[in-house]
């Protein structure tokens, strides 16, 4: 005599929740860079993160964020940047310039797509997770930006390269619409360019 059919599975059944370790997997495999931070330390970071900065995952846990910078005042600015231009759900996002190797004088510099989301956004710093991704493959840094370049000039180049106004750079770093044009002229001197376009075109490795 035939069995009796089985219930089909309800769709509480059909979607079994993820565990702990499923979400450890998840954390480990994904394709980019992801961090856990609280106060701008690195509470948490997977091996695509460690990979990326050429350092064991158990040196960089309980670091603070500055040692991926080329500069402390990289990394400052950085931080008043975020908190200037925080959205409304708490997310940022941007390209900027990092260093490879911490703690080494001369850890090569690379292009960075940085995302995040913090937990709280009325204490931007207090919690969150970022995704970092190395665009260094198809944005290679042009010789004479590797160590020709201040921290500013590195700044702005980087927000050159999206494409935005001086007044739009001068609002998200805090300066003058003038001392960015000030600083994109020393740039267009440095790449030996002749506009802007050509400028960004020499900044991204072209």
């Amino acid at each position: 005599m035939p069995s009796a059919p089985r219930p089909a599975p309800s769709r509480d059944d059909a979607v079994a929740p993820l565990d702990e370790a499923d979400y450890r997997v998840a954390f480990e495999l994904a394709p980019v860079g992801l961090v856990l931070s609280r106060h701008r330390m690195m509470v948490d970071c997977n091996q695509v993160l460690a990979q990326m900065f050429r350092t064991p995952r158990e040196a960089l846990i309980g670091q603070s964020f500055q040692v991926l910078y080329p500069s402390p005042a990289e990394f400052e600015r950085t931080g008043e940047r975020i908190l200037h231009n925080l959205g409304a759900d708490g997310r940022y996002a941007d390209d900027r310039i990092m260093k490879r190797e911490p703690g080494k004088a001369g850890g090569e510099l690379f292009w960075c797509h940085v995302m995040g989301r913090a937990l709280n956004r009325d204490t931007p710093h207090e919690a969150g997770i970022w995704s970092f991704e190395d665009l260094s493959s198809r944005r290679p840094i042009a010789p004479g930006g590797r160590s020709g370049l201040t921290a500013r000039e590195r700044e702005i180049a980087a927000l050159l390269i999206e494409g935005q106004t001086s007044k739009q750079i001068g609002k998200a770093i805090g300066v003058s619409h003038r001392t960015v044009d000030i600083y994109r002229a020393r740039l267009l001197r440095k790449y030996d360019a002749s506009t802007t376009a050509e400028l960004v075109h020499k900044l991204v490795g072209g």
